[in-house]
């Protein structure tokens, strides 16, 4: 058997590596910085851009709607429009925006600015017709948003992200890498068999792991495309390109090297994505799958498919309460949930296609009420970064694994703890 290589065995191969992606950081920040000045030349400006959410809001007894935006050249912003705007979640806007004194750093993140809609685009893509589809599929509105966000990453309700926080599994209604790998086992089942027969008779020269794998990768960026490139859905991604780009040359993939690799590349062509809360999550969660895998790989595959969900859970606990600080005793069945959800999710597409999507809807209305009964549980961020601290020193030693394990155990604990 031939032996996996490191990706990095001179430290003159990561000095390269790191100038070349400073280079490519440099490039890209001067087109977000070009985009930002065409955008804040003037006082104010037209721009199109899509209504990624709209929700109404209530101050000093005035009730105002709030939209988030994103523009064509891929800026994020929060505005405002009067009660009366009739629902346009989704659509494509003309819009006159002063964003005259806005900062670069505000530009990269997300802002506030005024605006006035001066035309609303009604012809409807493809993604709204999918989500009207969904929407007359299902008679509850809260059933409706959760498979829009399944299928075509609408936001969520703040009702919604609460009750699946508080469960442990907003994780799942956000597409990330766990919807893509179930995404690409799926496609590779119905891809497998019918390409086997047209390789034995027409072109058995092909090696069919390349063609199948390059097949399901045009398929995946057409969707990620349809989807306006979440954060986590792109890390994704491109974490699945140069995976296999790396195992197709020798090179180890279960690697944090490997990691390293596709978050500086992703950092240096996407500078926005290092603002995405969504995006720093998605590596954390890889992170911990790398770590568990490296340090009990003499583990069997059963035990290793037992217990890395256990791992995961726990390990990922700690930013679940320093972000969302919200727990219940149904939280930690959020790892049979996602297990379970790995056949949810392509049944429930299925189920769509052949016109029965609500066969899940009184069952997912009974979930949604479980999200109802929540604690507030905070982990102050001095304990946050002692768990950041320990994972790091975890890659290296690992006494250091353990003793992490033990400090999550004990947040598991003081959590189950203020549920009483």
């Amino acid at each position: 058997m031939i032996k996996k290589v490191s990706l990095f065995s001179k430290r003159s191969d990561f000095l390269n590596f790191f100038a070349l992606s400073l280079f490519v950081l440099t490039y890209s920040l001067l087109i977000e910085y070009q985009n930002y000045k065409n955008l804040t030349r003037f006082d104010s400006n037209i721009i199109i851009a899509t209504v990624l959410s709209q929700y109404t809001k209530t101050k000093n007894d005035t009730k105002y709607q709030v939209l988030k935006m994103r523009g064509d050249d891929g800026s994020v912003f929060y505005t405002s429009a009067k009660s009366s705007l009739k629902n346009i979640k989704g659509k494509k806007v003309d819009l006159k925006i002063w964003a005259g004194k806005k900062s670069f750093y505000e530009y990269l993140t997300t802002f506030y600015a005024y605006t006035k809609i001066i035309y609303i685009h009604e012809k409807q893509t493809l993604k709204q017709k999918l989500n009207n589809y969904i929407q007359n599929t299902h008679e509850n509105d809260e059933i409706a948003n959760i498979y829009k966000a399944l299928y075509s990453a609408t936001p969520m309700t703040q009702n919604l992200y609460s009750s699946f926080s508080t469960l442990g599994v907003s994780h799942l209604l956000a597409i990330s890498g766990f919807h893509l790998g179930v995404l690409s086992g799926v496609l590779f089942f119905l891809l497998k068999y019918p390409y086997k027969i047209l390789q034995n008779s027409y072109f058995s020269y092909r090696n069919f792991t390349i063609d199948i794998f390059i097949i399901i990768a045009f398929v995946l960026l057409f969707y990620m495309i349809f989807l306006d490139s979440p954060p986590s859905l792109m890390r994704a991604y491109w974490m699945l390109i140069i995976g296999f780009v790396l195992y197709d040359r020798g090179f180890k993939i279960i690697s944090m090297q490997t990691l390293l690799l596709s978050v500086v590349l992703l950092l240096a062509f996407f500078p926005k994505l290092f603002f995405a809360l969504g995006f720093w999550l998605s590596v954390s969660g890889v992170f911990y799958i790398f770590l568990f895998l490296i340090h009990f790989k003499h583990l069997s595959k059963v035990w290793q498919f037992i217990l890395v969900p256990i791992w995961v859970y726990l390990l990922m606990l700690p930013y679940s309460l320093a972000i969302f600080e919200s727990f219940s005793i149904y939280h930690p069945l959020s790892i049979i949930w996602t297990s379970l959800f790995s056949i949810f999710y392509p049944l429930s597409i299925v189920l769509h296609i052949i016109g029965l999507g609500s066969v899940f809807d009184s069952t997912l209305e009974s979930f949604i009420s479980l999200g109802e009964h929540k604690i507030l549980v905070v982990l102050p961020l001095k304990w946050l970064g002692v768990h950041i601290v320990l994972s790091l020193l975890s890659i290296y030693k690992k006494l250091f694994l353990w003793l992490l394990l033990s400090f999550n155990i004990l947040i598991f604990l003081f959590a189950i703890y203020k549920t009483y």
